[in-house]
């Protein structure tokens, strides 16, 4: 039996088995996401927004009550992106709501829409409409497709080496095409550019859950309606991403460990970056470096 605790922490195996040359009886501490790599370097074109003090504040401090308490609390553009994927859920739950002129009513009266702000309430009931106009997975053979809050996924084990870490994919819809090719969905709202990472991250977990079959990944931005060329990845590419995400396991558990050995050195060990991000960021209430307003 598997067991599966927060994702920054530990995975503990109960049967006596090998995989890998791992003991499932192992205590596997290493992990890699691609939040993980997000927050260890940014995306493309979005290093001024980079601050490593907030990856500090997720995993380092988020047992702290009042850390804690800002890590469960959604900003908007979350809610935002959770109900979104909750909605495509919620219609392919009952595909006749599709077809019904009071189908995004429905919905927004499952999501219980009414009790959110108004901005978001009003950007959900945006994507509603676009996806029962446009229901992109409708004659797809959809092998997976979550609503968004089933919180952490079972770890995949990745040996690199004689390293060994659990990768965590959270993948939004994974269907097959009509070839055969597994084709991996990321929905998107907002404005943000993709990341080609996620799908690289993606594709890594497909070949260990999808071996030997061809594999694509995509995103879909369910507000503007936009779609991604597929991306694909070669064997070395693959391979490269392994290493990146070993490398990146082994350093968030090095700086775990500074940090737990003298909790002063926090800010040397996450150095902040100031500035007008500081506004959308999460901690701005508790982070001393917080800039409240930025010159004009």
């Amino acid at each position: 039996m598997l067991l599966t605790a927060d994702a920054g922490c530990l995975v503990r195996y109960q049967q006596e088995s090998w995989i890998s040359g791992v003991s499932l009886m192992t205590k596997i501490w290493q992990f890699a996401s691609y939040h993980l790599w997000s927050l260890f370097s940014p995306q493309v074109s979005k290093e001024a927004w980079h601050c490593d003090m907030k990856r500090g504040f997720t995993k380092a401090r988020k047992k702290e009550p009042i850390v804690k308490a800002l890590l469960e609390k959604d900003t908007s553009w979350q809610r935002i992106g959770l109900l979104a994927q909750k909605g495509v859920y919620e219609f392919h739950q009952n595909t006749q709501l599709l077809k019904q002129p009071r189908g995004i009513e429905q919905v927004a009266e499952i999501l219980q829409l009414n009790q959110e702000s108004a901005e978001v309430q009003k950007r959900v009931t945006g994507v509603l409409k676009n996806y029962h106009e446009n229901p992109i997975l409708v004659g797809k053979n959809v092998i997976k497709l979550i609503r968004g809050d089933e919180g952490f996924p079972e770890p995949i084990l990745i040996r690199h080496g004689n390293y060994h870490f659990n990768l965590y994919a959270a993948i939004d819809c994974i269907f097959r095409e009509p070839d055969g090719t597994i084709h991996i969905l990321d929905f998107k709202t907002g404005k943000s550019e993709f990341d080609r990472r996620q799908a690289f991250v993606y594709l890594l977990a497909a070949s260990y859950l999808y071996p030997q079959q061809p594999t694509v990944a995509s995103f879909y931005n369910l507000e503007s309606g936009k779609w991604s060329k597929c991306i694909t990845a070669t064997a070395a590419q693959l391979n490269a991403i392994r290493v990146e995400l070993a490398k990146i396991a082994k350093q968030h558990q090095r700086d775990l460990r500074r940090y737990r050995f003298n909790a002063a050195t926090f800010q040397q060990i996450y150095p902040p970056n100031p500035g007008f991000h500081c506004q959308y960021c999460n901690f701005n209430s508790i982070c001393k470096f917080s800039v409240a307003e930025v010159p004009a």
